[in-house]
C-alpha cells in the first residue's frame, strides 16, 4: 500500500498512541487514553472487517464463574486469590454497565444456572456440598449469598435433579455493546482502521516502528490488545483458544431464560429472545482448538447439537440457524496479562474467556500503565 501525502499526514503522522485490536479491551483503552490526553492522536489497527477475535463473537454472558469453575480454581489458587478474581469480574461488569448503560447493551439479569449430567454425579455432589463454603468466601464481594439450589423448571433431560443458580449473573447483546463502544470511540476523534494486520513491531527507544501487511509506520507508544492473537506478536504467555458456537432459529413457546453452564463451564448456553445459543466443546480436543483459525469442526458442532437434542430441548423440534467461532486468549495464569513490555510498548491480554466481565477493566489498566511508563 503506497500512502499518499494526505493519507500519511491525516492518519499516520505524529501518532501518540497506536492500539492493536479493536475489541472490548482496545476500545475501552482508547477511551481512557482520550479522557487523560484530550489532544493526543490515537489510532486503532484492526486486522478484521469487524473486531476479530471474541469481542463480536462471544455468547454475551455477564458472568463471574460457576461453582464448579470456582472449585477448579481453588485447586491451584488460594481463597484470597479466587475472591480477587471474582471481584475483578464483578467490578469489570459494573464498569461496563456504567460506561455504556444497560439499555445500550440490553443487559438482563435473569440469573446464571449450572446443571450437571448424570455422568458428573461426583462433581454434582461436590458442588452442592460446596455452596455454603463458596457463599461464605464470596460474601465480602456481594454482601449476601451468591449461590443456591433450585429445581429443574426448564424441562432439561438426562441431568441431575437440582440446579445451582447465581442470582447476580446476567446476559447482554454483544453486537449492541460493540456498536455502542465503536460509536463512543468515533465521537472522541479516535480512528479505527480495519483490515490491517500488524505482523511485527520494533522498539527503537524513542518510537516504535510497526510493520503491517499494508504499510510501515512509526508511533510514540504501542499498546497490544489483541488477546487471542497476542502470541503472533511474540507474547508467548498467551495461547489462542477457539470457542465454537451455534444458534437455533426461533422456537415457539420456549421455556428458557437465563445463562447456563455445564461441565465446569466447558459448555454454556442461553436464550436470545426465543432462540437458544450454545457454545463450548474445546475440551473435546484441546490441541485442535488451540488455533487462530476461525472455523468450526464436526466433532464440536455434533456435540453441541447432541446436547440440544438430549438435554436442553429434548421434547422440542429445532433448526440450526448459524454457526461460528471466536478466539479467546488463555494461559497458565487466570490473571489477565497487563504489563509494560518496555518504555514504549505495553499489553493488555490473556482475558481467559472473561472478556465481557473484565475487558473494560483491562482496557483501563492498559491505558494507565502506558500513561505512567
Amino acid at each position: 500500500m503506497n500512502l499518499s501525502f494526505w493519507e500519511h499526514e491525516s492518519w499516520f503522522n505524529s501518532v501518540d498512541y497506536c492500539i492493536v485490536g479493536s475489541g472490548i479491551t482496545g476500545l475501552n483503552c482508547a477511551l481512557h487514553l482520550r479522557r487523560s490526553r484530550p489532544s493526543a492522536k490515537i489510532i486503532i489497527l484492526e486486522k478484521g472487517l469487524l473486531p476479530e477475535g471474541a469481542s463480536t463473537k462471544n455468547a454475551g454472558f455477564a458472568c463471574f464463574g460457576s461453582i464448579s469453575e470456582i472449585l477448579d480454581d481453588l485447586k491451584t489458587l488460594s481463597e484470597d486469590e479466587v475472591v480477587e478474581l471474582v471481584e475483578k469480574r464483578r467490578n469489570g461488569l459494573s464498569l461496563l454497565r456504567k460506561n455504556l448503560g444497560d439499555t445500550q447493551i440490553d443487559f438482563q439479569q435473569n440469573g446464571g444456572y449450572e446443571l450437571f449430567t448424570r455422568a458428573d454425579k461426583e462433581l454434582y455432589q461436590h458442588s452442592m456440598e460446596a455452596i455454603p463454603r463458596i457463599n461464605k468466601i464470596l460474601k465480602p464481594v456481594f454482601g449476601e449469598s451468591v449461590f443456591r439450589e433450585t429445581s429443574n423448571s426448564f424441562g432439561f433431560s438426562n441431568i441431575m435433579p437440582r440446579l445451582i443458580v447465581n442470582q447476580f449473573e446476567g446476559q447482554i447483546d454483544t453486537g449492541k455493546m460493540m456498536q455502542t463502544l465503536l460509536k463512543k470511540v468515533s465521537c472522541e476523534n479516535i480512528q479505527v482502521l480495519s483490515g490491517i494486520k500488524v505482523n511485527s513491531f520494533f522498539d527503537e527507544e524513542h518510537f516504535v516502528r510497526i510493520e503491517s501487511d499494508k504499510f510501515q509506520i512509526s508511533v510514540k507508544k504501542l499498546l497490544i490488545a489483541t488477546n487471542g492473537f497476542a502470541s503472533s506478536l511474540g507474547l508467548e504467555d498467551v495461547k489462542p483458544a477457539r470457542a465454537q458456537v451455534l444458534i437455533t432459529k426461533p422456537i415457539q413457546n420456549m421455556n428458557l431464560k437465563g445463562t447456563f453452564h455445564l461441565d465446569r463451564g466447558y459448555y454454556y448456553f442461553r436464550n436470545i429472545g426465543d432462540r437458544v445459543l450454545i457454545g463450548g466443546g474445546r475440551n473435546l480436543d484441546f490441541e485442535a482448538e488451540e488455533t487462530e483459525h476461525m472455523g468450526t469442526t464436526p466433532l464440536v458442532q455434533n456435540k453441541l447439537e447432541h446436547l440440544l437434542k438430549t438435554c436442553i430441548l429434548p421434547e422440542t423440534k429445532f433448526e440450526i440457524d448459524r454457526k461460528w467461532s471466536g478466539i479467546m486468549g488463555i494461559g497458565s495464569s487466570r490473571q489477565p496479562m497487563v504489563n509494560a513490555l518496555s518504555r514504549n510498548v505495553s499489553c493488555g491480554v490473556r482475558l481467559g474467556g472473561m472478556g465481557i466481565a473484565i475487558g473494560s477493566l483491562v482496557g483501563r489498566d492498559l491505558a494507565e500503565i502506558t500513561l505512567n511508563s
